[in-house]
C-alpha cells in the first residue's frame, strides 16, 4: 500500500511558503501523493491553485485532489482542461483528479448552485471530463494540452457514488471513515464494478487524519473541530478524536487499511507547519 500526505491547504493561516516547502519535504522522504481538500466558503487554498505551486516544485510526487467539489465548477470542458495542464506542467501522468459531490450548504449557496441539482450537474460533469479526456469527438479531442494521462477517482459513500465510480472513474476514495466502513465500500465498489462489465481491478484509496508532536492534541482538536463544526460538536469531537497522534496509532491505520486491500492512504494534517511532514514519514516508517 502506498502513502500520501495531504496539503495543508484547508488550514486555516497557511502561507505560501509552508505549501511549497511542505511538497518539497514531502516529496524527498517518499510519500506517493500530496492530496487537497476543495472548500468555498472556508480559508482553504483553491486545490488547482495549490496543487500548480507544489508542481512547480517537485518532480515526482502525484498531485491528488481528495476531492474536488465537482457540481460546483461550472464549466466541465473547462475542468478537464485545467487538469490537462496541471498534468502537462507537472511532467505528465502526475494528476489526478479525485471528485466528489460536497453536502455543505453554505459552499453551494455562494456558489449559486441549487443543493439539490448536484447529482445532475456531478453526473454531468464526470460525462464532460471523461469526453475530453478520452478525446470523443472533433472538438473534445483538440482540448488540450495532452502530456500524460491524468485519472479519475470519485468520493462519495452512497450507492450513486460507486456507480459513478465504475462508469466513469479509475477508482474510489473513502473521505474518513474506519476501516470497517471501507471494507463495506469496497464491496458496493465491486458490484458497481461488475454490473458496469469493468475489466481489471478499481484503484482503491482512503482518507484519514493525523496530528503528531508536542502540540498534537491541541491542533487536532482546534483544526478539525473547525472544520467539521458544520456536522456538530459530537461528530466535530470524533473525527478530532480519531487523528492519529502517535506512530503506533499511524501504524495501525496502515496496517489496517492495508490489510483490506486498501492500494493508497492518504493522511492529512492538522498543522501547516512543514515539521509535521518529517513526523508522518518517521511515524510510518518511511
Amino acid at each position: 500500500m502506498e502513502l500520501g500526505i495531504g496539503l495543508p491547504n484547508a488550514v486555516p493561516g497557511t502561507t505560501g511558503e509552508q505549501l511549497t516547502g511542505w511538497a518539497r519535504a514531502a516529496e524527498e522522504v517518499g510519500f506517493s501523493s500530496l492530496g487537497t481538500i476543495d472548500r468555498i466558503v472556508y480559508d482553504n487554498y483553491e486545490p488547482l491553485v495549490a496543487l500548480s505551486a507544489a508542481a512547480a516544485v517537485t518532480e515526482r510526487i502525484r498531485l491528488l485532489t481528495s476531492v474536488l467539489l465537482g457540481p460546483l465548477r461550472g464549466n466541465p470542458v473547462q475542468l478537464a482542461k485545467q487538469f490537462l495542464s496541471l498534468d502537462a506542467v507537472a511532467g505528465g501522468d502526475r494528476a489526478v483528479l479525485g471528485v466528489g459531490i460536497g453536502a455543505r450548504e453554505d459552499d453551494y449557496e455562494a456558489s449559486g448552485v441549487p443543493l439539490s441539482e448536484r447529482a445532475q450537474r456531478m453526473n454531468d460533469t464526470l460525462e464532460r471530463v471523461r469526453a475530453v479526456w478520452d478525446g470523443e469527438g472533433d472538438l473534445e479531442a483538440k482540448v488540450g494540452p495532452r502530456r500524460g494521462s491524468p485519472s479519475l477517482i470519485l468520493g462519495g459513500s452512497v450507492k450513486a457514488s460507486f456507480e459513478r465510480a465504475a462508469r466513469y472513474g479509475d477508482g474510489w476514495m473513502m473521505g474518513g471513515g474506519t476501516p470497517e466502513q471501507f471494507e463495506q465500500g469496497l464491496e458496493q465498489l465491486r458490484s458497481a464494478w461488475q454490473e458496469q462489465g469493468r475489466d481489471g481491478e478499481p484503484r482503491k484509496m482512503a482518507l484519514a487524519y493525523f496530528s503528531l508532536g508536542p502540540d498534537a492534541e491541541k491542533n487536532a482538536e482546534e483544526e478539525l473541530r473547525d472544520y467539521y463544526a458544520w456536522l456538530g460538536d459530537e461528530v466535530a469531537g470524533m473525527i478530532a478524536g480519531s487523528a492519529a497522534k502517535d506512530a503506533d496509532t499511524v501504524k495501525g491505520y496502515m496496517q489496517a487499511f492495508e490489510s483490506l486491500g486498501c492500494d493508497e492512504l492518504v493522511l492529512f494534517p492538522a498543522s501547516s507547519d512543514p515539521e509535521q511532514v518529517g513526523l508522518l514519514a518517521e511515524a510510518a516508517g518511511l
